[in-house]
């Protein structure tokens, strides 16, 4: 098997798909204790390492994966915070201690040089400034934008410092590969330059509408049929919330199906700002696939409401939502649960792109030991000759 090495594990999303495509994790790493708890209670026998990834080098990855120096690692995966990059964060970018872990795995990625790196985050980061000027010290009144706080120049940065790989990067649609949930993030896939290869993302499988002899997305009603019998496990609303939530149609809906007479109420101080506010009083459609799940279903503003009970989406509705394997088991409390199920990368699309770069590792390691044996034939005929 290919071997890997993971960063930023959380509940173990990412790195189920990608060793569901083949790859060997030889070291997983995670900062948070109960994540890694997550980890170990689903897989008994894996390298799991709670730490931070600021402390680690070339060396000390290589000790805890227990490689030889001279091993060669395929994949370097990455799928770090993304709250420096979020549109409804501070957007701090690389200023932030979690976008600096995301700037320290470039540095481990030069310094061990895989043949092959994934990273991921939100689609924040492409649009996202190196520098963030607040918005009230822009305008005609202020001076133009520096380089550095162009939207974008975040992102360039972030490509300069992975020198010596080929970098390809795209924002991915999860319900485009047929999981039940509209998720956007961008991945990174990168190529070591001797490898002289270059990642293709794969083909979308789904579209919205099955246009084009694609799979129509998969709808969300359809995984919450499947369930019917599971014991659930969620936070109640408050009564106040409760009251306006019973109003709101079965099958999907939000706060703008409310009688008019008692919106503004419902809303509060949200009435009269912008904004569609498509999340306040959500129940998600059943005939569409789930919207983007959150680290918490019951925000105000972010409501994921079961499209027929009185009641936010459950822990066990959001791993089948995500696709984790039948009985994958999730630590700690209600709320850390919901964390790390609502930060993983959906599984089904995490195998998809393992798949993708297990095939080009494939036809690389092929080539070079084609290359290994005509080199080998060269330097037998010279010495026939020489004799």
């Amino acid at each position: 098997m290919a071997v890997a090495i993971s960063f930023f594990a959380g509940a173990g999303g990412l790195d189920t798909g990608l060793h569901q495509a083949g790859f060997d994790f030889r070291l997983v790493l995670e900062l948070e204790e109960t994540f890694c708890q997550t980890l170990k209670s689903n897989y008994k026998d894996l390298n799991v390492k709670q730490g931070d990834i600021m402390h680690y080098d070339r060396s000390r990855i290589y000790r805890e994966a227990n490689l030889n120096e001279e091993s060669e690692i395929d994949l370097m995966v990455g799928g770090s915070p993304c709250q420096s990059f979020s549109t409804a964060g501070k957007r701090q970018a690389f200023d932030d201690p979690r976008g600096k872990a995301m700037l320290k795995f470039a540095e481990l990625v030069r310094e061990v040089k895989p043949k092959f790196f994934l990273l991921e985050n939100v689609r924040g980061l492409l649009s996202a400034a190196l520098r963030h000027r607040p918005l009230h010290l822009r305008g005609d009144d202020h001076p133009h934008l520096e380089p550095d706080e162009l939207p974008g120049s975040a992102l360039k940065y972030l490509l300069e410092q992975f020198k010596g790989y080929n970098v390809e990067y795209k924002l991915l649609n999860s319900a485009d590969y047929g999981v039940p949930q509209t998720r956007e993030r961008v991945f990174f896939v990168g190529v070591r330059d001797d490898l002289k290869s270059r990642f293709v993302f794969p083909k979308k499988t789904h579209d919205a509408e099955g246009r084009e002899g694609l799979q129509p997305w998969v709808k969300v009603g359809r995984i919450l049929e499947e369930m019917k019998g599971v014991e659930h496990h969620f936070p109640e609303y408050s009564p106040e919330r409760l009251f306006f939530m019973k109003m709101i149609p079965r099958g999907g809906g939000n706060w703008r199906d409310l009688p008019s007479d008692l919106i503004e109420r419902a809303m509060g101080g949200a009435y009269k700002s912008g904004g569609g506010k498509v999340g306040f009083f959500r129940r998600i459609s059943v005939s569409k696939p789930a919207p983007t799940l959150l680290t918490s279903p019951m925000q105000k503003s972010t409501n994921i409401g079961h499209p027929f009970e009185d009641r936010p989406l459950s822990i066990e509705e959001y791993l089948a939502i995500q696709e984790f394997p039948p009985g994958y088991l999730v630590k700690g409390t209600l709320a850390q649960q919901y964390v790390q199920i609502g930060n993983a990368v959906p599984i089904r699309l995490a195998k998809i792109l393992g798949e993708s770069i297990m095939e080009l590792i494939n036809i690389v390691d092929a080539e070079g030991h084609d290359r290994e044996i005509l080199k080998s034939s060269n330097k037998v005929a010279v010495t026939a000759v020489s004799k």
